[in-house]
């Protein structure tokens, strides 16, 4: 995993093109027969293959020598690419209300940019990075539901890291959040929920 902080890194790999490049590359492979899978001209591919490499988003694995000339075999430098939620331009203040959508969003952001640096740190020291995620679904009645369950969370919560919480250990950050599942459109794609909600 490899977090892009840098805007030019991130306007390098934001076209659909070089998605596609930098997945295939996930194997390492010529600008010719990534032309061919593509279906592409050599030149257009190669031009796109340059802007990545000069991003360090692919790199040079192996030079062969091929009918006279030098065939390039490139590999995307990570095994996926994950953009730094500051870098496109949205400032988060801290917000207090934690039934608010932008607090989620900004410690959500903030998750992401954490997790990412350590893995990326933990990769290069040749390491695990120890984490956990717990994932469920539940089903509120009414809107005033939210706030009854997250009083219960938070107690239940409270009490589970009594239990485990040890002076002078490894601390970690628990995040729960919650936020109204996706609607399914039934073409497998997935459109946002409008669910009932409180007025502000």
């Amino acid at each position: 995993m490899k977090l892009l902080e840098e805007p030019a890194k991130v306007r390098a790999a934001l076209s659909p093109l070089r998605r596609q490049l930098l997945e295939l590359l996930q194997e390492p492979a010529s600008g010719t027969q990534l032309a061919a899978t593509l279906e592409l001209p050599r030149q257009r591919v190669n031009y796109h293959l340059r802007e990545l490499e000069k991003a360090g988003l692919v790199e040079l694995v192996e030079e062969r020598q091929r009918r006279g000339c030098v065939e390039r075999i490139l590999r995307a430098t990570s095994g996926s690419f994950v953009v730094d939620p500051g870098v496109m331009g949205r400032s988060f203040s801290r917000i207090g209300d934690q039934y608010a959508a932008e607090h989620l969003v900004e410690v959500a952001a903030g998750t992401v940019r954490d997790v990412a640096r350590m893995q990326s740190k933990a990769d290069a020291d040749g390491k695990r990075l120890l984490t956990f995620t717990l994932e469920a679904e539940v089903r509120f009645a009414e809107p005033g539901d939210v706030h009854r369950f997250t009083d219960a969370l938070t107690e239940a919560v409270r009490q589970v890291v009594e239990t485990f919480d040890t002076e002078g250990g490894r601390p970690y950050r628990l995040i729960a959040g919650g936020h109204p599942a996706p609607r399914s459109t039934g073409s497998g794609s997935t459109e946002a929920a409008s669910p009932r909600g409180e007025k502000s």
